[in-house]
């Protein structure tokens, strides 16, 4: 068993580990393995053992790393989610090679999302990005603009409004790590009650994603414990 397959091993155990405490099925939660950064040749490790769903945050590079991919004869389908920023000159790079956009925080982007995605393409599924505990300097939407928000995006055609993705700032311990997630739970079960269909809670990470998990988190991002450190990149 090679490094990889080993860590995905392990996460996967954590994953259900932390579903048992929770009171919840191991399958209400997708690992979203972060590849950021590195080549082709772990994404074909990963996929080795059966990992589908990956997520990118340098979109160029996401790109390239596709193509690279996709010129593999027995190539399994894989799922590829923008997890980093999505400034408007790389709006259509997500719009026409991305599955998922988890990191929607204004409509501007949405609509060009919509505008720009191939008619013959599934539905991008989008996520809009959370500032849930209100951290100056990150992106996201602050938690009270976030039903207006999901009710402008959520009309657009070419989009799947698919729920909420929050990164907040790491917390010391387990229960603390719970609270801030538990306050994205909340905000996800009032956009439901609402009326809006969606059902996914993008939280949860590496260092986290078991308080993620008892918080109700439905996907998970996990690059660290698959992949290792990762190199410093400057670059979009």
């Amino acid at each position: 068993m090679n490094t990889i397959s080993f860590n995905i091993e392990q996460v996967r155990a954590r994953i259900q580990a932390a579903c048992q405490a929770a009171g919840r099925a191991p399958a209400e939660v997708t690992l979203l393995a972060v590849s950021k950064t590195f080549g082709p040749e772990a994404v074909r490790a990963a996929a080795a053992c059966g990992q589908r769903a990956f997520g990118e945050n340098y979109l160029q590079e996401a790109v390239e790393k596709m193509a690279q991919l996709a010129e593999d004869a027995d190539a399994p389908t894989l799922e590829w989610h923008c997890i980093g920023p999505i400034q408007s000159n790389k709006t259509r790079l997500v719009a026409e090679h991305f599955d998922w956009a988890h990191t929607v925080d204004r409509l501007k982007t949405a609509q060009r999302l919509s505008q720009q995605r191939p008619t013959h393409l599934a539905p991008l599924n989008v996520c809009i990005q959370v500032n849930i505990d209100g951290g100056a300097n990150k992106a996201g939407v602050m938690p009270e603009e976030t039903l207006a928000l999901a009710r402008e995006i959520a009309p657009l055609p070419g989009l799947v409004l698919r729920g909420l993705m929050t990164i907040p700032e790491p917390a010391a311990d387990f229960e603390s790590q719970r609270a801030v997630h538990l306050r994205a739970r909340a905000l996800f079960n009032q956009l439901r009650a609402q009326g809006l269909a969606v059902d996914t809670l993008s939280m949860g990470m590496t260092s986290d994603l078991e308080a993620a998990i008892a918080a109700g988190s439905t996907m998970v991002r996990v690059g660290t414990a698959i992949f290792g450190g990762r190199p410093m990149k400057t670059t979009a």
